[in-house]
């Protein structure tokens, strides 16, 4: 019997679902999407930024570095790209790789006079200060 107020059928069944499966859909769903548009705007700083940050995030380094390069050596005036590409380089080992990026990215900040962008990436430089 529905719970009062509720039309019949209207109950969720939770029973037998694989919501693993599931989300494992929508992430590889998203990232065929990403790469799609990426072949379809291939300057689309913004898409491929996207792209590098969910290929990091499912663990795929080898690519997502390459996006992540792509847009410091072909879009160097991309301040976004500089604070997550220095966070991925750090979480590889790749520490002096990491800290050149930050170092580049607070110049490029401080260009574009985007001060909260420079302060958090001079905040990730500091913390890598301390790592060998």
């Amino acid at each position: 019997m529905p719970a009062a107020g509720k039309a019949p059928g209207s109950t969720l069944k939770l029973q037998n679902r694989n919501y693993g499966a599931d989300l494992e859909s929508m992430e590889e769903s998203r990232l065929e999407f990403l790469r799609e548009a990426v072949l379809a705007k291939p300057n689309d700083t913004f898409v491929r930024y996207g792209l590098a940050m969910e290929l990091s995030n499912l663990g795929k380094h080898e690519e997502a570095w390459q996006h992540f390069n792509y847009l410091l050596a072909h879009h160097p005036d991309y301040s976004p790209a500089y604070f997550h590409a220095g966070a991925f380089l750090a979480k590889q080992g790749r520490l002096e790789e990491a800290r050149n990026v930050l170092a580049k990215g607070i110049e490029v900040a401080g260009r574009q006079g985007n001060l909260h962008a420079q302060s958090e990436l001079q905040a990730a430089l500091d913390q890598l200060a301390s790592k060998p």
